[in-house]
């Protein structure tokens, strides 16, 4: 059977040697090599295409020395205005499409992280940008103490804060002065700020405990420096005397905004006249007091209003004065106006200085209790109390003396 069978061939397509050469391939039918031999390119058109000039761009830029020292000397550097330049972008479903300004690069700030920032809650509460600058690191003495009194609940609805509001808040923590002092002393900071809630629940508006959580910290620290950032107290002067001369070495209240604005930013209730008699009163109260305020930027004033409130604080005897950018909490609160160049800020500063005041923060990240102004207001007051040792140490031999002379 196997030697009968023939071999299988298609009766309609000749033997392959047979086929004319016309047919293959030019390559297959010109060359023919063993099957371990390298086959030969094909045939390609013979115009190179044109290289990149990418990396030769990029040799000839500036280097990295002249990144660092900002002398990039390169056609196309950035100008200082074009680096403020704000961005926009386009948000929303198709159809409905809206523009919206994005932050600013000088408004970002990093991810807080630290063994530190797992204590704090006001910070938490009031949406401070600062949040990581004063509370990132892990040395104490770095560190920034700022603590909210009298709850987390406060009587008034400004709409730029983003505290939470009740008429009838939980009462006070009769033992809140005591663990605070406790806590602070163990702590070993040397300048803490106390702020509170607005309680107009309460008669007094509760500056009876926030003078009592001030003596109990100079009883168990004398050595810390306290600033207090208190409310108006309705414009009850009495109620500002209380916390005033109770031991505190800074009396901070923040009149926010220009005069024009203040019905439009704050609570009915507090008005930039009633925050002027308080600052007044408290400078009167004491002796050596520094008083502080602080003033939001990006809310519609103008540069002639911002003149005349830095007039009146200077009239009153303001020594600090804190300027930072307005930054919207959630859209429940007002919006940004604008926002304000670090130019603007640094101008502010210098004009602030030029008036007379003693020390003023400026900057977009600035707020009424940062870092930055606590740390030139300690020096200041350690300056002072070492110049009033020296001053009663000097006169000491003399009331001696007199006291001699005069037994004699």
């Amino acid at each position: 059977m196997a030697a009968a069978a023939s071999k299988f061939r298609c009766l309609y397509v000749p033997p392959l040697r047979n086929v004319p050469k016309l047919l293959l391939p030019p390559v297959f039918a010109a060359n023919r090599s063993f099957a371990t031999a390298a086959p030969e390119p094909f045939a390609t058109d013979s115009t190179l295409r044109k290289p990149t000039s990418f990396q030769d761009k990029l040799n000839a830029g500036p280097s990295f020395a002249d990144f660092v020292t900002g002398n990039s000397g390169v056609e196309g550097a950035l100008l200082p205005e074009d680096a403020f330049k704000l961005k926009t972008a386009m948000v929303g479903p198709k159809g409905k499409k809206k523009e919206i300004t994005r932050l600013p690069e000088w408004l970002k700030t990093s991810v807080p992280v630290g063994d530190n920032f797992k204590k704090i809650k006001m910070c938490e509460e009031a949406r401070c940008p600062n949040i990581s600058d004063c509370w990132g690191g892990t040395s104490k003495s770095a560190a920034t103490a700022t603590i909210m009194l009298m709850g987390d609940t406060c009587t008034r609805g400004c709409r730029f804060c983003s505290v939470k509001t009740s008429k009838a808040p939980p009462p006070l923590d009769p033992h809140e002065p005591e663990h605070t002092a406790e806590a602070l002393s163990r702590w070993g900071l040397g300048y803490v700020v106390l702020t509170s809630v607005d309680r107009d629940d309460l008669a007094d508006g509760g500056a009876y405990h926030f003078a009592e959580t001030i003596r109990k910290i100079k009883q168990k620290a004398p050595a810390i420096l306290v600033e207090a950032l208190t409310g108006d107290y309705a414009g009850d002067i009495e109620m500002v005397k209380t916390v005033a001369q109770s031991g505190l070495d800074v009396y901070a209240h923040n009149v926010e905004t220009v005069e024009a604005l203040t019905p439009q930013v704050r609570d009915r209730r507090a008005t930039f006249r009633q925050s002027l008699k308080v600052l007044e009163a408290a400078k009167a109260s004491k002796e050596g007091l520094i008083t502080k305020t602080s003033i939001m930027l990006g809310l519609g004033e103008t540069e002639d209003q911002l003149w005349d409130t830095l007039k009146e604080l200077r009239a009153i005897n303001v020594d600090v004065v804190t300027f930072g950018q307005y930054m919207r909490p959630t859209k429940r609160h007002m919006k940004v106006h604008e926002y304000i160049t670090p130019p603007a800020f640094e101008l502010w500063r210098q004009r602030a200085l030029d008036m007379g005041f003693l020390y003023c923060a400026s900057g977009p990240l600035v707020r009424s209790s940062y870092k930055a102004g606590e740390s030139f207001i300690e020096n200041v007051l350690k300056k002072r109390a070492a110049r009033k040792n020296e001053t009663a140490m000097a006169a000491e031999p003399v009331a001696t003396e007199v006291d001699t002379s005069t037994t004699n």
